[in-house]
């Protein structure tokens, strides 16, 4: 990893928002089926919130400033998934008001492979705008 790009993952990491905290803080530690994630992680030119390299699972928390940026988020998972990764997208405001579901979506995508998008779109059901085609909670979309 480049020398900026190092940095720019250490800022990240001491600037995480409350849900990526949250997030974090269920995650670490091999806490969730004995899997070991980062955050803030590098993958080519991109830099993931969390990793579970070993099970090729990449977890994304959105704010509100991924409505703006919706084009770059859709062309970003696409390469992630070109290369082999399998993406989770979550609202912060599902990590924040509905933790235990967000982490049973993990551990679910954890457990199973080749699992399927639609398998994690419950978690919008009920919790405010649906993010949209590829905007969804989904692995492999």
């Amino acid at each position: 990893m480049k020398r900026m790009n190092v940095d720019r993952a250490r800022r990240l990491r001491t600037g995480m928002t409350d849900a990526e905290q949250a997030l974090w803080y269920r995650l670490r530690n091999r806490q969730l089926n004995g899997c070991k994630f980062r955050r803030q992680h590098e993958i080519d030119r991109y830099m993931v919130d969390f990793i579970c390299t070993e099970r090729m699972l990449v977890v994304e928390l959105d704010g509100s400033q991924h409505l703006e940026q919706q084009d770059y988020d859709d062309v970003r998972t696409r390469y992630l998934q070109a290369n082999g990764y399998r993406v989770l997208r979550f609202w912060n405001n599902d990590v924040l008001t509905n933790i235990e579901s967000v982490l049973e979506a993990v551990t679910e995508a954890l457990a199973s492979p080749g699992t399927s998008p639609s398998h994690f779109l419950h978690l919008q059901k009920g919790m405010g705008e649906p993010k949209g085609n590829a905007r969804s909670i989904g692995v492999n979309e």
